[in-house]
């Protein structure tokens, strides 16, 4: 991949348990045109973790993917891109500077890394070097709330070799909470020649093209809003192509792509782990639908693949 792959494009934003295989496969179909895997240790990696392989499935209909990775040691980290890159066919490597959970940055990994902007810059160099992949960074506006030292950041890591760099415009102490501020992505954006890519608050097509308009990002990121929307991609590009509004997905939709991602998840990850993993998939399709409310209730007690599917068809 290039620069120019990561500008005019519809990113689905890495989230920790939810964009696996089965539901990025649904996110692509949708227009999704670039996923990336949830995020995995690099520490995990290196000592052989039996949690890891699993996020790591990947296949030909999932590309152009990233694998992202989160850690603070250079070598440690780019050694294991390097192996995983031997095995997979991963499109480029992604680096977390942006988790804000507290096992993370206590650590120092993740978004505690803003805070060390001379090794987040040399993780970057080190794995830039060795990597025959681009390597791109998601980032933060800052750590402490009110900081904003993501132009600085992106700086030093565009000048380390980063090929491009998401930014979520809240800092690591907003965790997902209050209205992110773009406009830090548009001081990023001011600061770097590599293409940057906004995220945070993109609902519907209005949001990204108002996003695209004030900051000037060359991308635009969904997370937290594709949960349970595989279909905002499709609402978001009609919208970004001619103004077109879409209707939302119908519960018929709501339910046939719960089948698909159901099966598809039993298929990877098993009967007890993939109905446990489910269900908070149930709970997010059928926000607003009615009786969902009693489903939510019951897909808890679920514990086997019938029982699941069958809730499933009762959504209407």
């Amino acid at each position: 991949m290039t620069s120019s792959d990561f500008t005019g494009k519809l990113f689905l934003g890495p989230m920790a348990g939810v964009t696996d295989l089965p539901f990025r496969l649904l996110c692509r179909e949708c227009g999704a045109d670039i996923v990336t895997t949830e995020m995995i240790s690099a520490k995990g990696l290196y000592y052989g973790s039996k949690n890891t392989p699993p996020l790591l499935a990947t296949e030909e209909g999932d590309r152009p993917v990233g694998v992202q990775l989160f850690g603070r040691e250079p070598e440690l980290m780019a050694g294991e891109a390097e192996k995983l890159l031997t095995q997979y066919p991963f499109d480029f490597v992604d680096i977390n500077m942006g988790c804000p959970m507290p096992k993370i940055v206590n650590n120092g990994e993740g978004s505690a890394l803003l805070k060390e902007p001379e090794l987040a810059a040399e993780v970057v160099r080190v794995m830039a070097e060795r990597l025959q992949v681009p390597v791109t960074v998601k980032i933060r506006a800052g750590f402490a709330r009110g900081e904003r030292t993501a132009p600085e950041v992106a700086k030093r890591l565009e000048q380390a070799g980063a090929a491009a760099i998401a930014v979520h415009a809240r800092t690591r102490e907003d965790y997902y909470q209050g209205t992110a501020d773009w406009s830090v992505i548009r001081e990023v954006k001011e600061a770097v020649s590599i293409p940057v890519i906004g995220n945070g608050d993109v609902r519907c097509g209005q949001d990204a093209a108002r996003m695209l308009e004030e900051t000037g990002c060359d991308s635009v990121m969904i997370a937290r809003a594709a949960q349970g929307n595989p279909w905002i991609f499709r609402e978001v590009k009609a919208y970004l192509k001619d103004g077109t509004i879409l209707p939302h997905a119908t519960a018929e939709e709501r339910r046939e792509y719960l089948t698909r991602q159901t099966l598809r998840m039993l298929e990877e990850k098993g009967e007890y782990i993939g109905i446990r993993e489910m269900r908070k998939h149930v709970a997010w399709y059928t926000q607003g639908l009615p009786g969902s409310a009693s489903i939510r209730r019951e897909v808890n007690q679920v514990t086997d693949r019938e029982g699941l599917l069958a809730l499933i068809e009762r959504i209407r």
